[in-house]
């Protein structure tokens, strides 16, 4: 499936604002978002994407937010990405890159069959987007893309101990790592509970995959404030070889002065400290 920018407007005559999803099978709404602006996408009567017509560049879930300033240093400035979403949600970050880095090759790989259509329908992309869409499941739909190569990989399925566990595990870690170029990078979104027990198995496995593969180790980025009191939160885990760039440290400080505030940025050694994880080593 290929999905095309839209000259609809949202909402228009004929636009479907809802969608029973056939994988899940919960109900999928896309409604105006009273206290912020824009709109939202909430599936079983949880949010779970916010776009802004208007500015794709204002991401205003925090840890969009931070991936956002990640791919903001990864290339030069403007530079096109060819980066692959497994999880498609309200194609958020779809829109950001394109604002950003025009011309850039999107993949969206989304299990809900009725998602892509229903949100590319109700809320148009920005002109201009090149976006392949692949309905399945990210793990058996990443293996099936032959040689394909990629500059930046996103994972966003994660809920804490609801993610489905064949894409939690370090060997499909180490398979999307490998999917990468010597410079690319893998983004994994984790929301996990106050406990952060499937957060610190997270980082293990990825650290596991990360050191198989032979790139640097996990960086982490999130709330200041999850690292010193148990809440629920999402944390933003990082590996792949454009860690190893010199130039590690200046993003470091730029990613906490670009927030969300309070931000912390945890290189490997202290997201190892933080969360247990122990790199093996040969």
């Amino acid at each position: 499936m290929n999905a095309s920018p839209s000259s609809a407007t949202p909402f228009s005559p004929g636009a479907p604002r809802s969608a029973q999803l056939s994988f899940s099978d919960q109900p999928a709404w896309i409604v105006a978002d009273e206290v912020v602006g824009g709109w939202t996408l909430l599936i079983g009567g949880v949010e779970q994407s916010h776009v802004d017509l208007e500015d794709p560049t204002r991401l205003v879930h925090e840890y969009l937010h931070r991936m956002g300033n990640v791919l903001d240093l990864v290339r030069p400035a403007g530079a096109p990405l060819r980066i692959a979403h497994l999880g498609g949600g309200a194609l958020t970050l779809v829109r950001y890159v394109q604002a950003t880095r025009p011309g850039s090759a999107q993949l969206v790989i989304e299990i809900e069959r009725e998602l892509p259509t229903l949100v590319t329908t109700a809320l148009p992309l920005p002109e201009g987007t090149e976006l392949e869409v692949v309905i399945g499941d990210a793990r058996e739909e990443l293996a099936a893309l032959g040689e394909r190569e990629f500059d930046v990989i996103v994972l966003d399925v994660f809920s804490g101990r609801d993610s489905p566990a064949h894409l939690a595990e370090a060997a499909f870690h180490r398979e999307a790592l490998s999917r990468l170029g010597a410079d690319g990078l893998l983004m994994v979104n984790v929301g996990d509970d106050a406990g952060q027990l499937f957060l610190a198995a997270q980082v293990r496995e990825l650290e596991a995959a990360a050191a198989v593969v032979g790139v640097p180790g996990v960086w982490t980025l999130t709330d200041a404030q999850l690292l010193t009191r148990p809440a629920d939160g999402n944390m933003v885990l990082l590996a792949g070889g454009a860690l190893a760039s010199p130039a590690v440290e200046d993003w470091r400080a730029a990613w906490l002065a670009a927030g969300p505030h309070p931000a912390a940025v945890l290189d490997p050694t202290e997201t190892d400290r933080a969360f247990g994880a122990s790199r093996p080593r040969s």
